[in-house]
Protein backbone atom coordinates (compact mmCIF):
# COMPACT_ATOMS: atom_id res chain seq x y z
CA UNK A 1 0.00 0.00 0.00
CA UNK A 2 1.48 3.32 -1.06
CA UNK A 3 1.79 6.04 1.62
CA UNK A 4 -1.51 7.81 2.14
CA UNK A 5 -3.37 9.98 4.68
CA UNK A 6 -5.53 8.09 7.19
CA UNK A 7 -7.81 9.35 9.96
CA UNK A 8 -8.01 7.00 12.95
CA UNK A 9 -10.70 7.58 15.57
CA UNK A 10 -10.04 6.08 19.00
CA UNK A 11 -6.33 6.36 18.20
CA UNK A 12 -5.20 6.29 21.83
CA UNK A 13 -6.85 3.02 22.78
CA UNK A 14 -5.47 -0.51 22.69
CA UNK A 15 -6.16 -1.38 19.05
CA UNK A 16 -6.04 2.24 17.90
CA UNK A 17 -2.55 2.93 19.16
CA UNK A 18 -1.26 -0.34 17.69
CA UNK A 19 -2.67 0.32 14.21
CA UNK A 20 -1.46 3.94 14.27
CA UNK A 21 2.06 2.87 15.20
CA UNK A 22 2.16 0.31 12.39
CA UNK A 23 0.86 2.81 9.83
CA UNK A 24 3.33 5.48 10.94
CA UNK A 25 6.26 3.08 10.63
CA UNK A 26 5.20 2.41 7.04
CA UNK A 27 5.30 6.11 6.21
CA UNK A 28 1.60 6.91 6.17
CA UNK A 29 0.35 10.27 7.43
CA UNK A 30 -1.96 9.61 10.37
CA UNK A 31 -4.39 12.05 11.98
CA UNK A 32 -5.67 10.66 15.28
CA UNK A 33 -8.77 11.56 17.30
CA UNK A 34 -9.58 10.43 20.83
CA UNK A 35 -11.81 11.80 23.59
CA UNK A 36 -10.11 9.90 26.47
CA UNK A 37 -13.35 8.21 27.50
CA UNK A 38 -13.00 7.29 31.21
CA UNK A 39 -13.69 3.59 30.57
CA UNK A 40 -10.14 3.12 31.81
CA UNK A 41 -7.47 5.52 33.15
CA UNK A 42 -6.55 8.47 30.95
CA UNK A 43 -2.87 8.02 31.76
CA UNK A 44 -2.89 4.63 29.98
CA UNK A 45 -4.08 6.29 26.77
CA UNK A 46 -1.71 9.22 27.21
CA UNK A 47 1.14 6.75 27.48
CA UNK A 48 0.00 5.22 24.18
CA UNK A 49 -0.07 8.69 22.65
CA UNK A 50 3.42 9.53 23.88
CA UNK A 51 5.04 7.12 21.43
CA UNK A 52 2.78 8.13 18.53
CA UNK A 53 3.59 11.81 19.00
CA UNK A 54 7.29 11.08 18.49
CA UNK A 55 6.51 10.54 14.79
CA UNK A 56 6.46 13.71 12.63
CA UNK A 57 3.79 12.16 10.40
CA UNK A 58 1.30 11.92 13.30
CA UNK A 59 -1.13 14.65 14.34
CA UNK A 60 -3.42 14.32 17.36
CA UNK A 61 -6.68 16.06 18.24
CA UNK A 62 -8.59 15.51 21.46
CA UNK A 63 -12.23 15.58 20.34
CA UNK A 64 -15.55 13.89 21.00
CA UNK A 65 -17.28 12.61 17.86
CA UNK A 66 -20.69 13.42 19.36
CA UNK A 67 -19.71 17.10 19.49
CA UNK A 68 -20.43 18.29 15.95
CA UNK A 69 -18.80 21.65 16.65
CA UNK A 70 -15.55 19.88 17.60
CA UNK A 71 -15.57 18.03 14.28
CA UNK A 72 -16.22 21.21 12.35
CA UNK A 73 -13.11 22.86 13.76
CA UNK A 74 -10.84 20.07 12.56
CA UNK A 75 -8.35 21.55 10.09
CA UNK A 76 -10.05 22.39 6.80
CA UNK A 77 -7.09 20.94 4.95
CA UNK A 78 -7.71 17.56 6.60
CA UNK A 79 -8.84 15.39 3.68
CA UNK A 80 -7.80 11.82 4.53
CA UNK A 81 -8.29 9.22 1.83
CA UNK A 82 -9.86 6.84 4.34
CA UNK A 83 -11.18 6.75 7.92
CA UNK A 84 -10.52 3.88 10.33
CA UNK A 85 -13.31 4.27 12.89
CA UNK A 86 -12.37 2.55 16.17
CA UNK A 87 -13.80 5.07 18.65
CA UNK A 88 -16.60 3.66 20.83
CA UNK A 89 -17.71 2.95 24.34
CA UNK A 90 -16.53 -0.62 24.82
CA UNK A 91 -17.38 -3.52 27.08
CA UNK A 92 -20.44 -5.73 27.39
CA UNK A 93 -21.00 -5.49 31.14
CA UNK A 94 -20.53 -1.73 31.32
CA UNK A 95 -23.16 -1.30 28.62
CA UNK A 96 -25.74 -3.05 30.82
CA UNK A 97 -25.25 -0.29 33.40
CA UNK A 98 -25.21 2.62 30.95
CA UNK A 99 -27.15 1.73 27.80
CA UNK A 100 -28.01 5.37 27.10
CA UNK A 101 -24.33 6.35 27.13
CA UNK A 102 -23.47 3.54 24.72
CA UNK A 103 -26.27 4.45 22.32
CA UNK A 104 -25.26 8.11 22.38
CA UNK A 105 -21.54 7.57 21.88
CA UNK A 106 -21.60 4.64 19.49
CA UNK A 107 -24.64 5.44 17.34
CA UNK A 108 -24.78 9.22 17.41
CA UNK A 109 -20.98 9.47 17.30
CA UNK A 110 -20.86 7.28 14.19
CA UNK A 111 -23.66 9.30 12.56
CA UNK A 112 -21.81 12.57 13.26
CA UNK A 113 -18.59 11.14 11.82
CA UNK A 114 -20.31 9.96 8.64
CA UNK A 115 -21.95 13.36 8.11
CA UNK A 116 -18.56 15.03 8.56
CA UNK A 117 -17.01 12.61 6.06
CA UNK A 118 -19.60 13.50 3.44
CA UNK A 119 -19.00 17.24 3.95
CA UNK A 120 -15.26 16.69 3.45
CA UNK A 121 -15.75 14.45 0.44
CA UNK A 122 -14.31 11.36 2.18
CA UNK A 123 -15.87 8.15 0.82
CA UNK A 124 -13.84 5.31 2.33
CA UNK A 125 -14.42 3.74 5.76
CA UNK A 126 -13.14 0.80 7.81
CA UNK A 127 -15.35 0.32 10.88
CA UNK A 128 -14.61 -1.63 14.07
CA UNK A 129 -17.51 -3.95 14.80
CA UNK A 130 -17.46 -6.90 17.20
CA UNK A 131 -18.03 -10.63 17.53
CA UNK A 132 -20.67 -9.72 20.12
CA UNK A 133 -23.10 -9.04 17.26
CA UNK A 134 -23.63 -12.82 16.93
CA UNK A 135 -25.16 -13.31 20.40
CA UNK A 136 -25.48 -16.96 21.34
CA UNK A 137 -25.84 -18.19 17.78
CA UNK A 138 -25.88 -21.95 17.41
CA UNK A 139 -23.80 -21.77 14.22
CA UNK A 140 -20.18 -22.83 14.62
CA UNK A 141 -18.01 -21.28 13.44
CA UNK A 142 -19.70 -17.88 13.19
CA UNK A 143 -20.20 -16.81 9.57
CA UNK A 144 -20.90 -13.27 8.40
CA UNK A 145 -24.32 -14.24 7.04
CA UNK A 146 -25.57 -15.37 10.47
CA UNK A 147 -28.78 -13.93 11.91
CA UNK A 148 -28.03 -10.90 14.12
CA UNK A 149 -31.49 -10.46 15.64
CA UNK A 150 -30.68 -11.51 19.23
CA UNK A 151 -27.89 -9.36 20.74
CA UNK A 152 -27.18 -10.05 24.42
CA UNK A 153 -26.14 -6.53 25.46
CA UNK A 154 -26.62 -2.86 24.56
CA UNK A 155 -22.99 -2.84 23.37
CA UNK A 156 -23.72 -5.60 20.86
CA UNK A 157 -26.90 -3.82 19.77
CA UNK A 158 -24.96 -0.62 19.06
CA UNK A 159 -22.46 -2.48 16.87
CA UNK A 160 -25.28 -4.08 14.86
CA UNK A 161 -26.97 -0.69 14.51
CA UNK A 162 -23.73 0.99 13.42
CA UNK A 163 -23.27 -1.61 10.68
CA UNK A 164 -26.79 -0.76 9.48
CA UNK A 165 -26.04 2.97 9.58
CA UNK A 166 -22.95 2.31 7.48
CA UNK A 167 -25.06 0.28 5.03
CA UNK A 168 -27.51 3.16 4.70
CA UNK A 169 -24.71 5.62 3.92
CA UNK A 170 -23.27 3.12 1.44
CA UNK A 171 -26.57 2.84 -0.42
CA UNK A 172 -27.62 6.47 -0.27
CA UNK A 173 -24.28 8.29 -0.44
CA UNK A 174 -21.91 5.86 -2.10
CA UNK A 175 -19.58 5.29 0.88
CA UNK A 176 -17.28 2.29 0.51
CA UNK A 177 -17.30 0.38 3.81
CA UNK A 178 -15.76 -2.66 5.46
CA UNK A 179 -17.11 -3.59 8.90
CA UNK A 180 -14.54 -5.68 10.79
CA UNK A 181 -15.97 -7.95 13.47
CA UNK A 182 -13.13 -8.32 15.98
CA UNK A 183 -12.91 -11.47 18.10
CA UNK A 184 -11.46 -11.04 21.66
CA UNK A 185 -8.33 -9.06 20.92
CA UNK A 186 -5.38 -9.44 23.32
CA UNK A 187 -1.68 -8.66 23.43
CA UNK A 188 0.79 -5.97 24.55
CA UNK A 189 -1.02 -2.78 25.47
CA UNK A 190 -4.25 -4.62 26.27
CA UNK A 191 -6.85 -2.65 28.19
CA UNK A 192 -6.56 -3.19 31.96
CA UNK A 193 -10.26 -4.05 32.23
CA UNK A 194 -10.00 -7.10 29.96
CA UNK A 195 -9.81 -10.64 31.32
CA UNK A 196 -6.23 -11.65 30.46
CA UNK A 197 -4.85 -8.40 31.84
CA UNK A 198 -6.97 -8.60 35.01
CA UNK A 199 -6.09 -12.25 35.60
CA UNK A 200 -2.35 -11.70 35.27
CA UNK A 201 -2.53 -8.68 37.57
CA UNK A 202 -4.32 -10.79 40.18
CA UNK A 203 -1.73 -13.57 39.88
CA UNK A 204 1.19 -11.18 40.23
CA UNK A 205 -0.42 -9.64 43.33
CA UNK A 206 -1.16 -13.03 44.86
CA UNK A 207 -4.91 -12.46 44.67
CA UNK A 208 -7.62 -14.91 43.65
CA UNK A 209 -8.69 -15.17 40.03
CA UNK A 210 -12.47 -14.99 39.70
CA UNK A 211 -13.86 -17.08 36.83
CA UNK A 212 -17.45 -16.50 35.78
CA UNK A 213 -19.16 -19.74 34.83
CA UNK A 214 -17.66 -23.23 34.97
CA UNK A 215 -14.57 -22.46 32.89
CA UNK A 216 -15.87 -24.27 29.80
CA UNK A 217 -16.91 -21.18 27.86
CA UNK A 218 -14.64 -20.48 24.89
CA UNK A 219 -13.27 -17.39 23.19
CA UNK A 220 -11.63 -16.92 19.82
CA UNK A 221 -8.62 -15.02 21.17
CA UNK A 222 -6.91 -12.97 18.45
CA UNK A 223 -3.51 -11.35 18.87
CA UNK A 224 -3.46 -7.61 18.27
CA UNK A 225 -0.72 -7.96 15.66
CA UNK A 226 -3.02 -10.17 13.59
CA UNK A 227 -5.83 -7.65 14.03
CA UNK A 228 -3.53 -4.84 12.88
CA UNK A 229 -2.61 -6.85 9.79
CA UNK A 230 -6.31 -7.38 9.08
CA UNK A 231 -7.10 -3.68 9.44
CA UNK A 232 -4.25 -2.73 7.11
CA UNK A 233 -5.42 -5.25 4.51
CA UNK A 234 -8.95 -3.83 4.83
CA UNK A 235 -7.66 -0.31 4.24
CA UNK A 236 -5.88 -1.51 1.09
CA UNK A 237 -9.01 -3.37 -0.02
CA UNK A 238 -11.35 -0.39 0.40
CA UNK A 239 -8.92 2.03 -1.25
CA UNK A 240 -8.52 -0.22 -4.29
CA UNK A 241 -12.21 -1.12 -4.82
CA UNK A 242 -15.39 0.79 -5.66
CA UNK A 243 -18.98 0.13 -4.56
CA UNK A 244 -17.80 -1.88 -1.56
CA UNK A 245 -19.86 -2.91 1.46
CA UNK A 246 -18.67 -5.94 3.43
CA UNK A 247 -18.79 -7.29 6.97
CA UNK A 248 -15.79 -9.49 7.73
CA UNK A 249 -14.71 -11.54 10.76
CA UNK A 250 -11.21 -11.02 12.13
CA UNK A 251 -10.42 -13.84 14.52
CA UNK A 252 -7.95 -16.66 14.95
CA UNK A 253 -10.34 -19.47 14.04
CA UNK A 254 -9.02 -21.39 17.09
CA UNK A 255 -11.28 -21.09 20.18
CA UNK A 256 -9.71 -21.54 23.61
CA UNK A 257 -11.63 -22.59 26.74
CA UNK A 258 -11.50 -20.18 29.68
CA UNK A 259 -9.94 -22.85 31.92
CA UNK A 260 -7.27 -23.53 29.28
CA UNK A 261 -6.54 -19.82 28.95
CA UNK A 262 -5.93 -19.60 32.71
CA UNK A 263 -3.66 -22.66 32.59
CA UNK A 264 -1.55 -21.18 29.77
CA UNK A 265 -1.40 -17.77 31.46
CA UNK A 266 -0.25 -19.38 34.70
CA UNK A 267 2.38 -21.48 32.92
CA UNK A 268 3.85 -18.56 30.96
CA UNK A 269 3.88 -16.25 33.99
CA UNK A 270 5.27 -18.84 36.39
CA UNK A 271 2.24 -18.48 38.67
CA UNK A 272 -0.19 -20.97 40.11
CA UNK A 273 -3.56 -19.23 40.01
CA UNK A 274 -5.95 -19.55 42.95
CA UNK A 275 -9.30 -19.80 41.19
CA UNK A 276 -12.70 -18.86 42.61
CA UNK A 277 -15.75 -19.66 40.51
CA UNK A 278 -18.73 -17.34 40.31
CA UNK A 279 -21.99 -17.36 38.37
CA UNK A 280 -22.08 -16.47 34.69
CA UNK A 281 -22.40 -12.74 34.10
CA UNK A 282 -25.38 -11.31 32.21
CA UNK A 283 -24.57 -10.31 28.64
CA UNK A 284 -21.63 -12.72 28.30
CA UNK A 285 -21.62 -15.00 25.27
CA UNK A 286 -21.12 -18.71 25.92
CA UNK A 287 -18.71 -19.23 23.03
CA UNK A 288 -17.12 -17.37 20.14
CA UNK A 289 -15.60 -19.00 17.06
CA UNK A 290 -14.78 -17.04 13.92
CA UNK A 291 -15.03 -18.35 10.42
CA UNK A 292 -12.17 -16.52 8.71
CA UNK A 293 -12.73 -17.86 5.19
CA UNK A 294 -14.12 -14.54 3.95
CA UNK A 295 -11.17 -12.63 5.43
CA UNK A 296 -8.78 -15.07 3.81
CA UNK A 297 -10.48 -14.68 0.44
CA UNK A 298 -10.97 -10.90 0.32
CA UNK A 299 -8.10 -9.64 2.47
CA UNK A 300 -5.46 -12.37 2.26
CA UNK A 301 -5.80 -12.55 6.05
CA UNK A 302 -3.84 -15.31 7.76
CA UNK A 303 -3.48 -14.99 11.57
CA UNK A 304 0.02 -16.13 12.45
CA UNK A 305 0.46 -15.90 16.23
CA UNK A 306 -0.47 -19.04 18.21
CA UNK A 307 -2.20 -18.37 21.52
CA UNK A 308 0.62 -19.59 23.78
CA UNK A 309 3.15 -17.44 21.92
CA UNK A 310 0.79 -14.48 22.17
CA UNK A 311 0.44 -14.97 25.92
CA UNK A 312 4.23 -15.23 26.25
CA UNK A 313 4.57 -11.84 24.52
CA UNK A 314 1.84 -10.32 26.68
CA UNK A 315 3.46 -11.51 29.92
CA UNK A 316 6.82 -10.08 28.81
CA UNK A 317 5.18 -6.72 28.04
CA UNK A 318 3.22 -6.73 31.31
CA UNK A 319 6.29 -7.43 33.45
CA UNK A 320 8.35 -4.80 31.60
CA UNK A 321 5.64 -2.20 32.28
CA UNK A 322 5.40 -3.05 35.96
CA UNK A 323 9.16 -2.98 36.45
Amino acid sequence: MKPTTILVTGCSGFIGSNICLSLLKQGHTVFGIDNFDPNYPRQVKEQNNFLLLSYPNFTFCEADLTDQKALEVLPEKLRPEIVVHLAAKVGVRSSLKDPEGYFHTNLYGTECLLKWMLKRGIRKLVFASSSSVYGNTTESPFVETSDLSAPLSPYAATKIACEQINLTYHRQNGLDVVNLRFFTVYGPGQRPDLAIHKFLMAMRLGEVVVLYGDGNSTRDYTHVDDIVAGIESSVSYVLSHEKVYESINLGSGRPIALSQMIHILGKESGCTPEIVYSKQQPGDMENTFASIRKAEKLLGYHPGIPFQEGIRRFVAWFDAQKS
